[in-house]
């Protein structure tokens, strides 16, 4: 078979197919009376292994090897073309999200696309001055997609960037408490807690109902941090964590706070009061924390606070039945 019928069933065009030869990947096999190339049945079927180990991403060299070496074995190329290619996703995924923010900046001119790009560089910068300078000039000066705040805010450590972050988050308008609910998706409680501390500094029912979502964490702090924003929006769902929280020890104090804003509702403080009351009858409850739950009654209105604080003037813990006999006297002189 001659060359030009070769080029046109295999698909692989003449001039490939010389290239092929100069390298010494294909060699014809015989040539007719007039020197035209001649290719066998074994020639045509190299060129399709060829064209094969091509689609792969194998270069040509490596093509060489993998058909002419008997000892090749190919476990170590294609684990280095899983590599190879898992990179140039990664970079080819990379490209495509700077460029859909860029556009979503809507710039007007290059000069403004350009301002964009050095922003959101600003942001993945090392340097914790640099993200800081980035997040505040990203609401007044630059518009930056809040796709890269998000993104950002999640995985921000630096606690003077992320409070700077989460400013300009707040500021950005509608979409971004959607963005961070998604981040309480995330295997790590370090980002689901700073996507809790981001919508915590939100308003509206989007942020409330991520701050929910975020009651049900199997971390104790992301449930914690969402507990205490719930409690100052008046959501009577936080009263269960914040007690945990009071039980716990660590922000205590925050969280019988919060309570005692949530108590501002006769029927809210019935429920804070029945709670703290049952976790003192359990036996579990150690004496440092029966103390903490018998403060937190202090500022918890009603008649069922009223009568668990007598009950517990009497109670055999020492620390408790005087903290109680003395939030009893102060509830007396109001």
């Amino acid at each position: 078979m001659l060359i030009g019928e070769v080029a046109r069933r295999s698909g692989v065009s003449a001039r490939m197919l010389r290239h092929y030869e100069s390298l010494g990947l294909l060699r014809p096999s015989g040539r007719t009376g007039s020197g035209y190339r001649e290719y066998s049945g074994d020639d045509i079927r190299r060129i399709f292994h060829i064209e094969s180990l091509r689609s792969l991403g194998l270069s040509l060299r490596e093509i060489g090897r993998a058909l002419d070496d008997p000892g090749f074995t190919p476990s170590a190329l294609v684990d280095d073309l899983i590599r190879q290619t898992r990179e140039r996703i990664a970079a080819e995924t990379e490209l495509l999200t700077r460029l859909r923010r860029i556009d979503a900046a809507v710039p007007a001119d290059w000069e403004a696309v350009l301002q964009v790009v050095v922003m959101l560089r600003a942001l993945g910068s090392k340097s914790a001055a640099a993200r800081q300078r980035a997040a505040l000039s990203s609401v007044d000066e630059i518009r930056v997609p809040v796709e890269a705040l998000v993104e950002a805010v999640l995985r921000e450590t630096d606690p003077n960037v992320a409070g700077a972050l989460r400013w300009a988050l707040a500021r950005s308008g509608d979409g971004s408490a959607a963005l961070l609910a998604e981040g309480l998706g995330s295997p790590s409680a370090a980002v689901r807690e700073r996507a809790v501390r981001s919508l915590a500094e939100m308003p509206g029912e989007e942020s409330t109902a991520g701050l929910r979502e975020a009651l049900a964490d199997p971390d104790a702090v992301v449930r914690g941090q969402a507990a205490l924003a719930l409690g100052t929006r008046g959501v009577a769902d936080a009263v269960p964590a914040l007690i945990d929280m009071i039980v716990a020890g660590p922000n205590d104090t925050d969280a019988a706070d919060a309570l005692s804003m949530l108590a501002s509702d006769a029927a809210t403080a019935d429920r804070i009061a029945t709670g703290l009351v049952g976790r003192l009858a359990h036996d579990a409850a150690e004496a440092p924390a029966r103390a903490r739950l018998t403060q937190a009654l202090a500022d918890i209105p009603g008649a069922t606070a009223a009568r668990a604080l007598v009950e517990l003037s009497y109670d055999g813990d020492r620390a408790v039945a005087l903290t109680a006999t003395y939030l009893l006297r102060l509830r007396e002189a109001r």
